[in-house]
């Protein structure tokens, strides 16, 4: 008797629990709040433009001109440094090496060169007692030629031998330039922003993918903004910006302008890909960043805003008239 009844009870279960979930999925889910708010423009008439910190020197990817493995490190990320301050180095047992080799080849040379001046200076002696004696008809005049041209061949043996001191000596300093060249210095005063090498690391020479140091003068700090190239005509240098930091919009500051990078580029999106998708093409505008006491960071973006007029006729440009027709 149960079991007759059984089945029909768990399949009006069934039917009403998918009448329960059907109409739970059906209800509209609420628009989840920012985490914060957005920025907004504190101008009636703006240009927003996505901003992102870096030095005002630009950051610059420090390498080394002579590849190798590294010796030695004296700087870490953050370190503060002065214009040809060292920051790393490369192992110069290899170089060391080949210039006492070229050293001692630079000796030899020199020496060659002694003993081509005493031969020298022999066959001319000779030459000069030929000369005497086939004047007195005492030895052939092919004899004197002989001497004759044992001289100038001693002389072009001695030129040869000068040479080779010339080409010594030019690959000595060869070596000494690369001795030089083994330690990466600062080119400016500034601050270590990132340090990707480490010791017993092999540090290619050219361009890498990662730098191996990354350098800039962040005092102060810039900010190059992205402005869209439709609005690119409405900024003006004289115009005031602010920025606001992202994720937080009560961190702003004025900012002072700089210069434009007088060349419109593509924008690419920030999505972290290796081949990054081109949005659309942007006018960079470099502002400097007026306090320099907040928190604020190389690397991070900003929502910036320049004020702008709605409408400006740009320089030498005539305002559009609509004429009538009959």
């Amino acid at each position: 008797m149960i079991i007759k009844y059984l089945l029909p009870i768990l399949a009006v279960l069934g039917i009403g629990f998918a009448v329960m979930t059907v109409v739970k999925g059906s209800k509209s889910t609420p628009p989840s709040l920012p985490v914060v708010e957005p920025s907004s423009p504190p101008f009636r008439s703006s240009v927003a433009g996505a901003g992102i910190v870096e030095s005002n020197t630009e950051n610059i990817a420090i390498g080394t001109l002579v590849p190798g493995v590294v010796s030695e490190i004296y700087v870490s990320a953050g370190s503060k440094v002065k214009a040809g301050d060292p920051l790393f180095k490369i192992d110069d047992r290899d170089l060391k090496a080949q210039l006492a080799t070229r050293r001692a080849a630079l000796r030899v040379a020199k020496a060659t060169v002694g003993v081509e001046k005493a031969q020298l200076n022999d066959l001319k002696d000779q030459l000069a007692k030929a000369e005497i004696l086939s004047y007195k008809k005492v030895i052939s005049t092919d004899e004197t030629d002989r001497r004759r041209y044992a001289v100038q061949t001693a002389w072009a043996k001695l030129a040869q031998a000068r040479a080779e001191v010339a080409s010594a000596q030019a690959q000595v300093k060869e070596t000494e330039t690369n001795l030089g060249r083994i330690i990466a210095r600062a080119p400016g005063n500034g601050k270590i922003l990132q340090s990707k090498i480490h010791l017993g690391e092999f540090a290619p020479a050219g361009v890498t993918q990662t730098p191996l140091m990354l350098f800039g003068n962040i005092e102060p700090l810039n900010v190059r903004v992205d402005v869209d190239e439709n609005d690119a005509w409405r900024v003006r240098p004289e115009a005031q910006a602010v920025a606001f930091l992202r994720g937080n919009r009560e961190i702003n500051t004025p900012l002072k302008f700089v210069r434009f990078e007088p060349y419109v580029v593509p924008k690419k999106s920030l999505t972290g890909d290796s081949t990054e998708r081109v949005d659309t093409r942007v006018l960079q505008v470099i502002y400097s960043i007026v306090h320099s006491n907040l928190p604020i960071f190389a690397g991070q973006q900003m929502d910036v805003f320049i004020e702008a007029h709605e409408r400006i006729t740009p320089p030498g440009a005539t305002p559009h008239t609509t004429r009538g027709t009959d």
